[in-house]
């Protein structure tokens, strides 16, 4: 049984929260701690054992805590990941781990000097969905990749500056960039426009509300990722990411489905019954679809992955730990550099 607190007790950490709630066979819910007393004191409430508190640092010196998951907006990342390597406490941390590059990659450094077991927030690479979309990498040669995630606004104020929140690709469609990542491998060079004329009615409202990035990669492929926080409707937009290859497609939709389309191209014979391909616009002929569909919640196996290896001392089984999670903030903190200078980024994996 470990001792586990949360530092951040919002949105995030009310999700995580309800994992921990059915983790009682093996993590013990001692700390939480948030700036807003309240938040801390409900979280305390509904596990009649754990302290709330106001400063981390407190709590982690007060009930010594063996595992903490880090939910804090973007800017807040930096001084608490310090203070937990020095106390040699693994560490849960959520996307987009920071905003600032050599920060995390001190972070990364430290982390991996002091040896210490650390996840991120990428719960999408643990779906069910997976499996069958990486034996598709595995099979097929991806020639070209196409994402798109379009939505709102999320109801937090820092989120509406690119300064506080790294603007929709780094705070929201990283997971969009992080599984095109995982599943088929990593970038070389971005180029990425984007801009901020249609949200007109949020005061101070300053990111992008639509960008369009292509990426190369390092393995041939070409992708075009779209992002956009100006929808009203879930009719705006269907966001999904496809993989394309000579034959068939792919089509992700993240924590839904996953679905195999296979074209068979059709042949016509002409009068004298000679057949007749076309001038290489195939059309469709015999159509196959293979769907998968998610099952359950892929956060919970995130989470539960992340404490067992704490426990077990043994980290493989992680499948986002710090150092790789990173390689997925810097694909999207090009994407920014690349809008800011109007050039093409060449992507350094550091």
């Amino acid at each position: 049984m470990k001792k586990l607190a949360i530092i951040g007790c919002g949105g995030i950490g009310t999700y995580h929260m309800t994992h921990f709630l059915g983790f009682t066979d093996i993590i013990e819910l001692v700390g939480f701690c948030d700036l807003i007393p309240e938040r801390a004191e409900c979280f305390a409430e509904e596990t009649e054992k754990g302290k709330a508190f106001t400063d981390y640092r407190v709590m982690l010196d007060e009930i010594k805590p063996e595992i903490v998951f880090v939910c804090v907006p973007p800017t807040e990342h930096g001084q608490i990941e310090y203070d937990l390597i020095d106390r040699d406490i693994p560490f849960f941390v959520e996307k987009p781990l920071a905003l600032d590059l050599d920060i995390a990659r001190d972070i990364r450094d430290k982390i991996k000097a002091k040896g210490l077991i650390t996840a991120s927030g990428f719960q999408c690479r643990y779906s069910n969905l997976v499996e069958p979309s990486m034996k598709f990498m595995d099979e097929n040669e991806v020639i070209y990749i196409d994402g798109t995630r379009m939505g709102g606004i999320p109801e937090v104020p820092w989120w509406n500056k690119r300064s506080t929140s790294g603007g929709q690709i780094v705070e929201q469609t990283i997971h969009q960039f992080d599984i095109i990542r995982y599943l088929y491998g990593e970038p070389d060079t971005v180029f990425t426009f984007g801009t901020k004329d249609f949200i007109r009615d949020i005061e101070g409202f300053d990111t992008e509300s639509l960008s369009t990035t292509v990426v190369k990669f390092k393995k041939g492929a070409l992708a075009a990722i779209s992002t956009g926080c100006y929808c009203q409707s879930g009719s705006c937009f269907d966001s999904k990411i496809v993989f394309s290859t000579k034959d068939k497609r792919a089509e992700l939709k993240i924590l839904d489905t996953f679905k195999i389309i296979e074209e068979k191209p059709s042949a016509r014979e002409d009068s004298d019954g000679f057949v007749v391909k076309g001038d290489g616009a195939l059309s469709s002929g015999e159509k196959g679809e293979t769907i998968y569909s998610q099952k359950g919640d892929a956060g919970i196996l995130c989470d539960r992955t992340f404490i067992e290896a704490v426990i077990s001392g043994d980290g493989s089984k992680i499948r986002s730990p710090y150092d790789d999670a990173l390689r997925s903030v810097e694909f999207t903190l090009a994407c920014n550099e690349s809008i800011d200078t109007g050039l093409p980024v060449k992507i350094k994996g550091e």
